[in-house]
């Protein structure tokens, strides 16, 4: 008896050792997509506005660009 209640115990630390490192890879992932976010500068991307002639019909385009006119 005293050896299938030993066994339920490790059996139970493994279960919560794997919940564990599931909360830590999950947290240590969303750590890293902050740090991206907030530390990346993405260029601007050239492209037509709507109107501009060099736009085909049906394509897609920004509404207003957030870059700076050159």
């Amino acid at each position: 008896m005293s050896s299938m209640r030993g066994q339920g115990m490790t059996r139970k630390a493994a279960i919560w050792l794997l919940v564990g490192a599931g909360l830590l890879l999950v947290a240590g992932a969303n750590a890293h997509l902050v740090y991206v976010a907030t530390t990346s500068q993405p260029d601007c991307v050239a492209h037509f506005g709507p109107g501009q002639g060099g736009a085909q019909r049906g394509s897609l385009s920004a509404a207003q660009s957030s870059c700076s006119p050159r």
